[in-house]
């Protein structure tokens, strides 16, 4: 069983998504250990991006102080072999092809610099397996587009998660049938960000994704109120949150753990 599925095992899964350097590592590093202590079943971690299309305003701003901090992609991978020592829950990366495309080791090991796969897609994805990453997002990929990654995720058993859209209509079957570890069920047309109310028919998206492939389906974009949680994972397996968690976090900068960490403890517990 995938580690990923583990996240789903016990009712409702909540997944927070965190922006990684944001307001540093190291405080990256203590949020995580925090939502797992309030909770948390599974945790995204953003690979900031200097062009992060599915973004809204809120997590574009933790993307831009994260790079000017200087965070790395190397610098996230060392911070994701720390973390492996002290838990083991499911963790996926959520970033965009290109950083994934363009990835070059950071040289550390000349041994694995003199090899063929110095970088690209094949050495990102297998450092990812073998720090102990469970999953890859990469919602700048659409379907039709995925094989590229999708196989060398196959190769290093990454499962590569998919997206669908409330417009996907007839292809969700298609993307059912092929997807691994969950299904991300995008809950809002546009960009993340916190939404007043959802209006997307999640539950008839969801029924057509069970009725192609048995897999948990979680829900995304929009969601910030215990009360949305809530009502989407009614109709789903989870619930996704991140631009009110990166909210938090840039608003507190250093100090925003305890409020992260009491944030997701009310929203697992609405679940």
């Amino acid at each position: 069983m995938s580690n990923i599925k583990r996240a789903f095992d016990h009712g409702k899964a909540f997944i927070p998504f965190i922006t990684c350097g944001d307001p540093s590592l190291e405080i990256t590093e203590q949020l995580v250990y925090a939502a797992v202590e309030a909770g948390a079943d599974l945790i995204e971690l953003g690979i900031p991006f200097s062009d992060p299309t599915a973004e809204g305003p809120v997590i574009q701003a933790a993307n831009v102080r994260a790079l000017a901090g200087g965070v790395t992609t190397d610098h996230i991978f060392d911070m994701v072999t720390r973390i492996r020592k002290k838990t083991d829950i499911p963790l996926v990366f959520m970033t965009y092809a290109n950083v994934v495309f363009s990835y070059h080791m950071g040289g550390k090991n000349p041994a694995e610099k003199a090899g063929k796969d110095t970088g690209g897609t094949e050495a990102f994805v297998k450092k990812a397996a073998k720090i102990g990453m469970d999953g890859l997002i990469l919602p700048d990929v659409p379907f039709e587009e995925k094989d590229e990654f999708d196989g060398v995720c196959r190769k290093y058993g990454l499962d590569f998660i998919s997206l669908i859209a409330p417009t996907s209509h007839e292809r969700i079957a298609k993307i059912a049938k092929e997807a691994q570890g969950f299904v991300y069920c995008v809950s809002s047309m546009g960009v993340t960000g916190m939404r007043k109310e959802i209006t997307s028919d999640v539950g008839s998206m969801v029924k057509l994704v069970k009725a192609a492939k048995d897999i948990p389906c979680a829900v995304g974009f929009g969601i910030s109120a215990p009360e949305q949680a809530k009502a989407m994972a009614a109709v789903s397996d989870g619930a996704i949150v991140g631009s009110a968690i990166v909210k938090l976090c840039g608003q507190y900068g250093e100090n925003c753990v305890p409020y992260v960490k009491e944030y997701i403890r009310t929203m697992k517990e609405a679940l």
